[in-house]
């Protein structure tokens, strides 16, 4: 009589081997994932200001524009820097480019001060917590300090989106929402054409 065991193949032996080990791995992923309690934060306890990355540090101190003048932008009121940098697509006059230029210069002066104003109150406000002296009427009063500066700062690009737009004519208004992605023209800000006249051409 033939041995059970002898009935059972190479092959059937090799499938149940690799299922088993395809369970067991299953199975410590899952607990392992059950376990894993690491905060999406982990590694942030090294920079030097918490609150602030490396690049929103560079961002500050270079005027960028961070996504504060969003509102602005998607809704048709372009920015100054994009606007030079599709100077020849939008074919801008010699008069546009120099009022451009200077309203940009403007901005980023601007901008950079807050933006040094608001790593200062960070870095205070960091220094509080590491310190172990954080109090709730210093807290009050450091975030309440560094909401003014920031809403500031973002005031000042919307601002200058806001001082961009009618320097431009409907056209290049659309051309820039076009080149910029936005699809065909974005708002009609028909209403803001520089002094009154009709730029459309």
């Amino acid at each position: 009589m033939t041995p059970i065991i002898a009935l059972i193949s190479p092959l059937d032996t090799a499938m149940r081997l690799l299922l088993f080990l395809l369970l067991l791995t299953m199975t410590t992923a899952a607990r392992a994932q059950e376990h894993n309690h690491a905060s999406p934060y982990a590694g942030m306890q090294e920079r030097d200001i918490k609150a602030l990355s490396d690049g929103d540090i560079d961002g500050l101190l270079s005027g960028a524009g961070m996504g504060y003048a969003m509102a602005a932008e998607l809704n048709g009121f372009p920015g100054p820097k994009h606007v030079l940098e599709l100077a020849d697509e939008l074919a801008l006059t010699a008069e546009q480019r120099q009022q451009t230029e200077a309203l940009f210069a403007a901005m980023q002066s601007e901008a950079v001060a807050l933006g040094r104003q608001l790593i200062a109150l960070e870095t205070d406000l960091d220094a509080a917590f590491a310190s172990g002296q954080a109090t709730a009427e210093g807290i009050l009063d450091l975030t309440a300090r560094i909401g003014e500066v920031e809403g500031r700062l973002r005031a000042a690009h919307l601002n200058t989106h806001l001082k961009m737009t009618p320097l431009l004519s409907m056209h290049q208004r659309h051309m820039y929402q076009e080149l910029r992605g936005y699809g065909e023209g974005g708002m009609d800000h028909s209403g803001m054409d520089h002094d009154g006249m009709n730029h459309d051409h």
